[in-house]
């Protein structure tokens, strides 16, 4: 640190020293993003004096006209980027340049790999922002005065991205930020007009304030004016406030761009205007991929949230239920106060009623492009299934619409690809079955490999593979589908309804008559390790399985709540046996107590490892195999 007190020099935080190296090194190919960044990041410094200012008006210190200009020096290569917005204390300049202020900032960095291609999409994805200025400039300068301080307040702040910064207190007689660019060698295109009035019509023409830039002098015989006069260059007009029929799709996208700070294009958006008791504008849109802290319980989410196109809050999480975190856009009030807080956004009644609205138009524009666009929708999926899973335990009056756009994997494919509709299986549901059956597992493995499947595949049936770790607490609250009911094919007494035939069913109570005895055997021998044995008629070539009772919490739950802290109550599976089995039958016929003994036990492990379960004592499983192994082999 400098003994100047007016200026010293800090060292970036670490992470943010590996995002600037990653920047400079991975986003070549979209380099010209820098301008929309900074020119987005001026719009929102404007946007929050706009909203500052509606309690004090002395904010704008007589200098009412919010702006941003573009200043292009060609002879010293260099391209200033200024706005009238509301500025940055010291304090604030040190904050928010020199440290990334993002949860889950860490766990990003760590799934960075090198790959420049690969790091490029999820820089993305974390959002690029100020330090987007490097990728063209050698050095970076900013001075800002923050709205109500006086001249002599200024800061400097300079960098050349090497891992520190220097502060500095100046003057500066306007409020606002300057960011001045000192730009690379190779990078003067970006001081040349043109190219920048091009950049700035393609990715700013939708930002509300005007962008500035100085007018083109073409006069031979006139003399150029003393003082620069500037022109907007972009429509300066808030995009949602226009005609959809006046907006064109690279608009929206771009538009998207600068809402979410992402720069991939969203899958679809939807705008809306509604009028009547309340009035609102909408405009909301679908990411093509998650964000990197989607699962941040304490990240911020939320729509912007305008009142008579003033700025109120960046993330107003009121207006979507959580379940639909990911979506982002713009809402647009008449009906609510300037001065609005987010204690009073809680208890408003019109915010009940546009947030139902609200949810009911994403829920319709998710339905619309899964019935418009299969291969868009199932890339909406792999990014946030997992996220609309938590809908139906959160929204029970949305539960039909929500089960509507829900995917899974089942036995009709040869994937884990999870691309079946609840409306596709039942269509697909066969003569006489009237239930929706589901197999819940750790991996798609083991459910594709279980014994409860035999019966099903025997008889042409589909069953639901869920895998997720979500799906079982989702399953305890989807109960039933287009008025038919689930069953976990896992769990207590199989129902196949009328794809039984009577044959069916009287040749399973003659198979169990002649195995009884050694069901009872094996009870009293297992009565520790399992609540129950039966005989089972859902198995063809397997000798047994392990199935719960209906009101037993599943394996995958119990992990869950376990890793929780919670404490889980004891539970014993059912044995169910398959009467017909060689091995069934050869226990069934087994005198020798301690072989049977053996045998019964090495059946019960091996069910449970077919269910993925952990056995308590893997070595006395393996001791009993081994054994019984040597008497084969001698």
């Amino acid at each position: 640190m400098s003994t100047d007190a007016q200026k010293e020099t800090l060292g970036f935080q670490t992470e943010v020293k590996q995002l600037l190296h990653l920047m400079i090194h991975s986003l070549y190919s979209n380099k010209e993003i820098f301008l929309r960044e900074l020119i987005s990041n001026a719009s929102d410094a404007c946007d929050k004096l706009r909203y500052e200012a509606l309690e004090n008006d002395s904010l704008y210190d007589g200098q009412p006209d919010l702006q941003v200009k573009i200043v292009a020096d060609t002879d010293n290569n260099t391209l200033s980027i200024s706005d009238s917005g509301i500025g940055m204390t010291r304090q604030e300049v040190i904050d928010h340049l020199g440290t990334i202020a993002k949860s889950g900032t860490a766990e990003f960095l760590g799934k960075l790999t090198g790959d420049q291609k690969k790091d490029s999409q999820l820089i993305g994805q974390f959002g690029v922002g100020f330090y987007s200025s490097f990728i063209v400039a050698d050095e970076v300068e900013v001075i800002t005065r923050k709205a109500g301080s006086t001249t002599a307040e200024a800061v400097r702040w300079v960098s050349k991205g090497d891992g520190q910064f220097t502060v500095e207190t100046v003057e500066k007689a306007e409020r606002g930020t300057t960011i001045i660019l000192h730009l690379k060698a190779d990078e003067k295109e970006f001081a040349e007009d043109y190219r920048l009035r091009n950049l700035i019509r393609k990715y700013s023409d939708h930002i509300a304030v005007p962008v500035l830039m100085e007018k083109p002098f073409y006069g031979k015989d006139e003399e150029k004016p003393a003082t620069p006069e500037f022109e907007a260059v972009n429509e300066a007009k808030a995009l949602w406030t226009r005609s959809r029929t006046d907006v064109k799709d690279e608009e929206y996208q771009e538009f998207y761009k600068h809402v979410a700070h992402d720069f991939t294009d969203p899958l679809t958006w939807s705008h809306n205007k509604v009028e009547g008791k309340l009035e609102y504008t909408s405009l909301l849109y679908l990411p093509s991929r998650a964000p990197f802290d989607l699962y941040h319980r304490e990240a911020s989410r939320g729509l912007k949230l305008y009142v008579q196109r003033v700025f109120i809050m960046d993330d107003a999480e009121q207006f979507l239920p959580l379940y639909l975190r990911f979506i982002k856009g713009v809402v647009d009030s008449n009906d609510l106060s300037l001065n609005v807080s987010r204690e009073i956004l809680q208890q408003d009644p019109n915010i009940t009623s546009m947030k139902g609205a609200l949810t009911k138009r994403v829920l319709d524009m998710l339905s619309k492009l899964a019935t418009s666009d299969a291969e868009k929708y199932q890339t909406f999926w792999n990014e946030f299934g997992n996220v609309i899973k938590e809908g139906p335990g959160e929204d029970y009056a949305n539960r039909e619409k929500i089960a509507k756009l829900l995917r899974f994997a089942s036995t009709q494919g040869d994937s884990d690809v999870q691309n079946v509709g609840l409306a596709d299986y039942v269509a697909r549901m066969k003569e006489g079955q009237t239930k929706l059956y589901y197999l819940v597992a750790d991996s798609y493995n083991t459910a594709k490999n279980s014994p409860h499947l035999e019966i099903f595949r025997k008889k042409g049936i589909e069953v639901l593979l869920l895998t997720d770790r979500i799906d079982e607490w989702l399953m305890s609250h989807l109960t039933e589908f287009d008025g038919k009911s689930f069953q976990d094919v896992a769990k207590g007494e199989l129902d196949l309804g009328e794809t039984e035939s009577e044959e069916d069913k009287q040749a399973q109570e003659e198979a169990a008559k002649q195995v009884q005895g050694m069901v009872e055997r094996s009870k009293e021998l297992l009565k520790e390790q399992v609540s129950d044995v039966r005989v089972t008629h859902r198995l063809t070539d397997s000798p047994a399985c392990v199935v719960l009772t209906e009101g037993d919490m599943g394996e995958q739950m119990r992990q869950i709540m376990a890793a929780a802290g919670q404490a889980m109550p004891e539970s014993k599976p059912i044995l169910e046996l398959n009467p017909s089995h060689p091995l069934i039958l050869k226990l069934d016929q087994e005198q020798d107590e301690e072989r049977f003994a053996d045998l019964a036990r090495i059946v019960l492990d091996q069910a449970m490892l077919a269910e993925g379960r952990q056995l308590k004592d893997a070595a006395a499983y393996v001791h009993r195999l081994n054994k019984l192994l040597l008497e084969l082999v001698n």
